[in-house]
Protein backbone atom coordinates (compact mmCIF):
# COMPACT_ATOMS: atom_id res chain seq x y z
CA UNK A 1 0.00 0.00 0.00
CA UNK A 2 2.70 2.66 0.51
CA UNK A 3 3.70 1.97 -2.86
CA UNK A 4 0.45 2.51 -4.38
CA UNK A 5 0.16 5.73 -2.44
CA UNK A 6 3.36 7.03 -3.31
CA UNK A 7 2.72 6.70 -6.65
CA UNK A 8 -0.45 7.98 -6.46
CA UNK A 9 0.65 11.41 -5.24
CA UNK A 10 3.84 11.54 -7.94
CA UNK A 11 1.23 11.20 -10.63
CA UNK A 12 -1.99 13.24 -9.33
CA UNK A 13 -2.78 14.05 -12.52
CA UNK A 14 -3.16 10.63 -14.24
CA UNK A 15 -4.84 9.39 -11.41
CA UNK A 16 -6.96 12.38 -10.46
CA UNK A 17 -8.33 12.34 -14.10
CA UNK A 18 -8.99 8.59 -13.37
CA UNK A 19 -11.04 8.98 -10.40
CA UNK A 20 -12.49 11.64 -11.79
CA UNK A 21 -14.16 9.46 -14.79
CA UNK A 22 -15.04 6.86 -12.26
CA UNK A 23 -16.49 9.48 -10.24
CA UNK A 24 -18.89 10.53 -13.31
CA UNK A 25 -20.55 7.10 -13.57
CA UNK A 26 -20.69 6.63 -10.16
CA UNK A 27 -22.84 9.52 -9.62
CA UNK A 28 -25.03 9.25 -12.71
CA UNK A 29 -25.32 5.99 -11.05
CA UNK A 30 -26.52 7.33 -7.78
CA UNK A 31 -28.99 9.44 -10.07
CA UNK A 32 -30.26 6.96 -11.76
CA UNK A 33 -30.58 4.48 -8.74
CA UNK A 34 -32.90 7.76 -6.76
CA UNK A 35 -34.59 8.33 -9.88
CA UNK A 36 -35.89 4.49 -10.17
CA UNK A 37 -36.53 4.52 -6.41
CA UNK A 38 -38.78 7.72 -6.39
CA UNK A 39 -40.67 6.75 -9.54
CA UNK A 40 -41.20 3.06 -7.92
CA UNK A 41 -42.27 4.69 -4.63
CA UNK A 42 -44.89 7.34 -6.90
CA UNK A 43 -46.65 3.53 -7.71
CA UNK A 44 -46.87 1.64 -4.28
CA UNK A 45 -46.16 4.61 -1.64
CA UNK A 46 -50.04 4.42 -0.13
CA UNK A 47 -49.81 0.56 -0.11
CA UNK A 48 -46.58 0.61 1.86
CA UNK A 49 -47.90 3.04 4.34
CA UNK A 50 -51.08 0.59 4.72
CA UNK A 51 -48.69 -2.11 6.01
CA UNK A 52 -50.87 -4.11 3.43
CA UNK A 53 -49.62 -7.57 2.48
CA UNK A 54 -52.04 -8.94 0.62
CA UNK A 55 -55.02 -7.66 -1.97
CA UNK A 56 -58.55 -9.81 -2.69
CA UNK A 57 -60.46 -8.51 -5.73
CA UNK A 58 -62.35 -9.28 -8.73
CA UNK A 59 -60.71 -11.48 -11.35
CA UNK A 60 -61.76 -9.17 -14.00
CA UNK A 61 -59.37 -6.63 -12.88
CA UNK A 62 -56.36 -8.43 -13.69
CA UNK A 63 -54.55 -6.86 -10.83
CA UNK A 64 -55.66 -3.31 -10.92
CA UNK A 65 -57.20 -2.60 -7.98
CA UNK A 66 -58.63 1.05 -8.94
CA UNK A 67 -60.79 -1.12 -11.83
CA UNK A 68 -62.15 -3.81 -9.68
CA UNK A 69 -65.42 -4.24 -9.02
CA UNK A 70 -66.75 -6.37 -5.95
CA UNK A 71 -70.05 -7.25 -5.21
CA UNK A 72 -71.44 -7.89 -1.76
CA UNK A 73 -72.09 -11.58 -2.04
CA UNK A 74 -68.70 -12.31 -3.76
CA UNK A 75 -67.10 -11.76 -0.29
CA UNK A 76 -66.22 -13.91 2.00
CA UNK A 77 -69.19 -13.61 5.36
CA UNK A 78 -66.94 -12.49 7.72
CA UNK A 79 -65.57 -10.31 5.52
CA UNK A 80 -65.99 -7.19 7.97
CA UNK A 81 -65.18 -8.80 11.23
CA UNK A 82 -61.61 -10.13 10.42
CA UNK A 83 -58.57 -8.03 11.92
CA UNK A 84 -56.33 -5.65 10.11
CA UNK A 85 -58.66 -6.42 6.93
CA UNK A 86 -60.19 -3.61 5.01
CA UNK A 87 -62.68 -3.16 2.84
CA UNK A 88 -61.66 -0.05 0.28
CA UNK A 89 -63.19 1.53 -2.83
CA UNK A 90 -60.78 2.85 -5.55
CA UNK A 91 -62.00 5.47 -8.14
CA UNK A 92 -59.58 7.26 -10.30
CA UNK A 93 -60.38 10.78 -11.85
CA UNK A 94 -60.08 14.39 -10.87
CA UNK A 95 -60.12 16.26 -8.19
CA UNK A 96 -60.95 19.92 -8.34
CA UNK A 97 -61.85 23.44 -6.76
CA UNK A 98 -62.66 26.80 -8.07
CA UNK A 99 -59.03 27.05 -9.75
CA UNK A 100 -57.01 23.74 -9.29
CA UNK A 101 -58.21 20.33 -11.04
CA UNK A 102 -55.70 17.22 -10.40
CA UNK A 103 -55.54 13.77 -11.72
CA UNK A 104 -56.08 11.74 -8.34
CA UNK A 105 -57.30 8.43 -7.05
CA UNK A 106 -59.63 8.24 -4.41
CA UNK A 107 -59.47 5.85 -1.47
CA UNK A 108 -62.33 4.89 0.36
CA UNK A 109 -62.84 2.97 4.05
CA UNK A 110 -65.55 2.31 6.24
CA UNK A 111 -65.29 3.23 9.89
CA UNK A 112 -62.25 3.33 11.80
CA UNK A 113 -60.25 1.21 8.91
CA UNK A 114 -56.83 -0.13 9.93
CA UNK A 115 -55.64 1.88 6.72
CA UNK A 116 -57.48 5.11 8.13
CA UNK A 117 -55.39 4.72 11.51
CA UNK A 118 -52.09 4.08 8.87
CA UNK A 119 -52.57 7.81 7.26
CA UNK A 120 -49.64 9.72 8.56
CA UNK A 121 -51.26 13.29 8.93
CA UNK A 122 -49.00 15.88 8.01
CA UNK A 123 -51.05 18.99 8.93
CA UNK A 124 -55.08 18.94 10.01
CA UNK A 125 -56.76 16.44 10.83
CA UNK A 126 -57.86 12.89 9.63
CA UNK A 127 -61.62 12.54 7.90
CA UNK A 128 -64.23 12.04 10.43
CA UNK A 129 -67.26 12.36 8.63
CA UNK A 130 -68.87 11.78 5.10
CA UNK A 131 -68.39 14.61 3.50
CA UNK A 132 -64.60 15.16 4.68
CA UNK A 133 -61.76 14.16 2.81
CA UNK A 134 -58.04 13.89 3.60
CA UNK A 135 -55.52 14.96 0.40
CA UNK A 136 -51.97 13.95 -0.34
CA UNK A 137 -49.43 16.76 0.60
CA UNK A 138 -48.54 16.85 -3.33
CA UNK A 139 -52.22 17.96 -4.13
CA UNK A 140 -51.32 21.13 -1.58
CA UNK A 141 -48.28 21.70 -3.27
CA UNK A 142 -50.46 22.28 -6.55
CA UNK A 143 -52.64 24.26 -4.34
CA UNK A 144 -55.39 22.84 -2.47
CA UNK A 145 -55.72 24.35 0.97
CA UNK A 146 -57.24 23.27 4.34
CA UNK A 147 -61.06 23.90 4.88
CA UNK A 148 -61.51 24.30 1.11
CA UNK A 149 -64.43 22.56 -0.51
CA UNK A 150 -63.45 20.14 -3.96
CA UNK A 151 -65.62 17.86 -6.18
CA UNK A 152 -64.26 14.10 -6.78
CA UNK A 153 -64.57 12.05 -10.06
CA UNK A 154 -67.98 11.82 -11.15
CA UNK A 155 -69.74 13.27 -7.91
CA UNK A 156 -71.48 16.41 -7.36
CA UNK A 157 -70.77 16.96 -4.37
CA UNK A 158 -69.00 18.80 -2.21
CA UNK A 159 -66.24 17.72 0.38
CA UNK A 160 -64.53 19.65 2.70
CA UNK A 161 -60.54 19.35 2.93
CA UNK A 162 -59.60 19.05 6.71
CA UNK A 163 -56.14 17.22 6.46
CA UNK A 164 -52.92 16.81 4.10
CA UNK A 165 -51.02 13.20 4.38
CA UNK A 166 -47.72 12.38 2.86
CA UNK A 167 -46.57 8.72 1.37
CA UNK A 168 -50.55 9.40 -0.10
CA UNK A 169 -49.77 8.45 -3.67
CA UNK A 170 -51.34 5.62 -5.92
CA UNK A 171 -49.98 4.29 -9.21
CA UNK A 172 -48.10 8.15 -10.04
CA UNK A 173 -51.63 9.66 -8.41
CA UNK A 174 -52.23 11.56 -5.45
CA UNK A 175 -54.74 10.34 -2.91
CA UNK A 176 -57.58 11.62 -1.96
CA UNK A 177 -59.01 9.63 1.18
CA UNK A 178 -62.39 9.49 2.61
CA UNK A 179 -65.95 7.48 3.61
CA UNK A 180 -66.06 4.10 1.40
CA UNK A 181 -69.70 5.74 1.37
CA UNK A 182 -68.61 8.11 -1.37
CA UNK A 183 -66.94 5.78 -3.16
CA UNK A 184 -70.19 4.30 -5.85
CA UNK A 185 -71.00 7.88 -6.38
CA UNK A 186 -67.36 9.21 -6.91
CA UNK A 187 -66.90 6.16 -9.51
CA UNK A 188 -70.31 6.23 -11.02
CA UNK A 189 -71.23 2.87 -10.36
CA UNK A 190 -74.38 1.25 -8.86
CA UNK A 191 -75.04 0.28 -5.66
CA UNK A 192 -74.87 -3.41 -6.55
CA UNK A 193 -71.36 -2.94 -5.95
CA UNK A 194 -69.79 -2.68 -2.51
CA UNK A 195 -65.98 -1.92 -3.16
CA UNK A 196 -62.93 -2.39 -5.12
CA UNK A 197 -61.66 -5.40 -2.88
CA UNK A 198 -60.70 -6.24 0.82
CA UNK A 199 -56.73 -5.31 1.38
CA UNK A 200 -55.18 -7.12 4.57
CA UNK A 201 -52.21 -6.75 6.63
CA UNK A 202 -51.82 -10.43 6.40
CA UNK A 203 -52.03 -13.21 3.57
CA UNK A 204 -55.76 -13.73 2.83
CA UNK A 205 -56.86 -16.70 1.35
CA UNK A 206 -59.84 -16.39 -1.70
CA UNK A 207 -62.34 -19.20 -2.01
CA UNK A 208 -64.62 -17.56 -4.87
CA UNK A 209 -64.14 -18.22 -8.61
CA UNK A 210 -64.98 -14.32 -9.34
CA UNK A 211 -62.39 -13.07 -7.10
CA UNK A 212 -58.46 -13.04 -7.54
CA UNK A 213 -56.12 -12.79 -4.28
CA UNK A 214 -52.67 -11.09 -4.72
CA UNK A 215 -49.69 -10.32 -2.57
CA UNK A 216 -47.95 -7.49 -2.08
CA UNK A 217 -45.49 -7.57 -5.02
CA UNK A 218 -47.99 -9.26 -7.30
CA UNK A 219 -50.06 -6.29 -6.31
CA UNK A 220 -47.24 -4.02 -7.74
CA UNK A 221 -46.69 -5.83 -10.47
CA UNK A 222 -49.86 -5.49 -12.02
CA UNK A 223 -49.69 -1.85 -11.87
CA UNK A 224 -50.00 -0.34 -14.60
CA UNK A 225 -45.96 0.39 -16.18
CA UNK A 226 -44.90 0.04 -12.53
CA UNK A 227 -42.68 -3.71 -13.85
CA UNK A 228 -41.57 -2.04 -17.67
CA UNK A 229 -40.37 1.16 -15.61
CA UNK A 230 -38.38 -0.93 -12.76
CA UNK A 231 -36.78 -3.53 -15.92
CA UNK A 232 -36.15 -0.22 -17.99
CA UNK A 233 -33.96 1.45 -15.01
CA UNK A 234 -32.48 -2.15 -13.96
CA UNK A 235 -31.03 -2.27 -17.41
CA UNK A 236 -29.67 1.10 -17.47
CA UNK A 237 -28.07 0.72 -13.93
CA UNK A 238 -26.78 -2.72 -14.97
CA UNK A 239 -25.33 -1.17 -18.29
CA UNK A 240 -23.20 1.97 -16.31
CA UNK A 241 -21.96 -1.14 -13.98
CA UNK A 242 -20.81 -3.10 -17.11
CA UNK A 243 -19.16 0.26 -18.62
CA UNK A 244 -17.47 0.80 -15.28
CA UNK A 245 -15.79 -1.91 -15.27
CA UNK A 246 -15.07 -1.47 -19.25
CA UNK A 247 -13.30 1.92 -18.20
CA UNK A 248 -11.50 0.76 -14.76
CA UNK A 249 -9.66 -1.91 -16.97
CA UNK A 250 -9.02 0.07 -20.22
CA UNK A 251 -7.35 2.83 -17.26
CA UNK A 252 -5.29 0.21 -15.27
CA UNK A 253 -4.14 -1.80 -18.19
CA UNK A 254 -2.86 1.75 -19.52
CA UNK A 255 -1.39 2.48 -16.46
CA UNK A 256 0.50 -0.58 -16.18
CA UNK A 257 1.60 -0.47 -19.54
CA UNK A 258 3.04 2.58 -19.13
CA UNK A 259 4.98 1.60 -16.15
CA UNK A 260 6.00 -2.09 -17.13
CA UNK A 261 9.57 -1.43 -17.10
CA UNK A 262 9.57 0.23 -13.60
CA UNK A 263 7.72 -3.10 -12.69
CA UNK A 264 10.19 -5.19 -14.06
CA UNK A 265 12.88 -3.38 -12.64
CA UNK A 266 11.06 -3.69 -8.94
CA UNK A 267 11.43 -7.50 -9.75
CA UNK A 268 14.58 -7.90 -10.86
CA UNK A 269 15.41 -6.59 -7.62
CA UNK A 270 13.58 -9.33 -5.65
CA UNK A 271 10.62 -7.72 -4.98
CA UNK A 272 7.78 -10.63 -5.21
CA UNK A 273 5.15 -10.26 -7.58
CA UNK A 274 2.41 -11.13 -4.84
CA UNK A 275 3.61 -7.19 -3.51
CA UNK A 276 2.71 -5.71 -6.80
CA UNK A 277 -0.24 -7.44 -6.95
CA UNK A 278 -1.29 -5.66 -3.86
CA UNK A 279 0.36 -2.88 -5.42
CA UNK A 280 -2.06 -2.75 -7.98
CA UNK A 281 -5.45 -3.86 -6.11
CA UNK A 282 -4.36 -1.12 -3.43
CA UNK A 283 -4.39 1.46 -6.09
CA UNK A 284 -8.02 0.02 -7.38
CA UNK A 285 -9.79 0.16 -4.21
CA UNK A 286 -8.22 3.74 -3.49
CA UNK A 287 -9.40 5.00 -6.49
CA UNK A 288 -13.18 3.18 -6.25
CA UNK A 289 -13.78 4.13 -3.26
CA UNK A 290 -12.77 7.74 -3.58
CA UNK A 291 -14.45 7.94 -6.73
CA UNK A 292 -17.73 6.36 -5.03
CA UNK A 293 -17.42 8.80 -1.99
CA UNK A 294 -17.29 11.86 -4.31
CA UNK A 295 -20.18 10.43 -6.38
CA UNK A 296 -22.18 9.95 -3.48
CA UNK A 297 -21.55 13.05 -1.82
CA UNK A 298 -22.39 15.25 -5.18
CA UNK A 299 -25.55 13.23 -5.62
CA UNK A 300 -26.49 14.25 -2.23
CA UNK A 301 -25.37 17.69 -2.67
CA UNK A 302 -27.76 17.73 -5.97
CA UNK A 303 -30.71 16.27 -3.42
CA UNK A 304 -30.41 19.38 -1.94
CA UNK A 305 -31.56 21.38 -5.25
CA UNK A 306 -34.00 18.45 -6.68
CA UNK A 307 -37.77 20.50 -6.14
CA UNK A 308 -39.86 18.61 -3.95
CA UNK A 309 -41.97 18.15 -6.62
CA UNK A 310 -39.39 15.86 -8.67
CA UNK A 311 -40.14 12.01 -8.28
CA UNK A 312 -36.70 11.48 -6.58
CA UNK A 313 -35.73 9.57 -3.79
CA UNK A 314 -32.61 9.04 -2.28
CA UNK A 315 -32.35 5.60 -0.54
CA UNK A 316 -29.34 5.75 2.36
CA UNK A 317 -29.48 1.43 1.81
CA UNK A 318 -29.54 1.74 -1.91
CA UNK A 319 -26.66 3.75 -1.77
CA UNK A 320 -24.21 2.19 -0.03
CA UNK A 321 -25.30 -1.10 -1.92
CA UNK A 322 -24.56 0.51 -5.05
CA UNK A 323 -21.42 1.91 -3.86
CA UNK A 324 -20.21 -1.62 -2.31
CA UNK A 325 -21.05 -3.09 -6.04
CA UNK A 326 -19.24 0.07 -7.87
CA UNK A 327 -16.07 -1.18 -6.00
CA UNK A 328 -16.71 -4.53 -6.34
CA UNK A 329 -16.91 -4.06 -9.80
CA UNK A 330 -13.25 -2.03 -10.01
CA UNK A 331 -11.84 -4.99 -8.69
CA UNK A 332 -12.70 -6.90 -11.28
CA UNK A 333 -11.64 -4.80 -13.44
CA UNK A 334 -8.05 -5.09 -11.89
CA UNK A 335 -7.92 -8.61 -12.83
CA UNK A 336 -6.53 -8.01 -16.19
CA UNK A 337 -3.75 -5.88 -15.36
CA UNK A 338 -2.73 -7.92 -12.19
CA UNK A 339 -2.81 -10.71 -14.82
CA UNK A 340 -0.25 -8.83 -16.84
CA UNK A 341 1.68 -7.71 -13.52
CA UNK A 342 2.15 -12.05 -12.65
CA UNK A 343 3.39 -12.35 -16.06
CA UNK A 344 5.98 -9.81 -15.67
CA UNK A 345 9.52 -11.14 -17.72
CA UNK A 346 12.24 -8.91 -16.42
CA UNK A 347 14.88 -9.70 -18.80
CA UNK A 348 12.76 -9.67 -21.72
CA UNK A 349 10.96 -6.84 -20.52
CA UNK A 350 14.68 -4.54 -19.59
CA UNK A 351 16.39 -6.25 -22.63
CA UNK A 352 14.17 -4.97 -25.31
Amino acid sequence: MFLAINEMKKEKLRYGLVIGVILLISYLIFILSALAAGLSNQNTAAVISWDSQSVVMSKDANGNLAQSLVKKQDLPGDSDKQKNTDLVGLAQGIVKNDKDRQSATYVGTKGQSTIKKQIDITSGRNYSAQNEVVLSNKLEQQGFKLGQKVQMGLSDNEYTVVGFAKNAVYNMAPVVYGSQDNWADIKGVGNQFVGSGLVSQKQLENKNDNLQAYNRQELFNKMPGYSAQNQTFKFMIGFLIVISVVIVAIFLYILTVQKLENLAVLRAQGIPTSYLIKNTLGQTIIMMVAAVVLGATLAALTALGIPASAPILFDSKLMVVTGIALVVTGIVGAIIPMRIIAKIDPVSVIGG
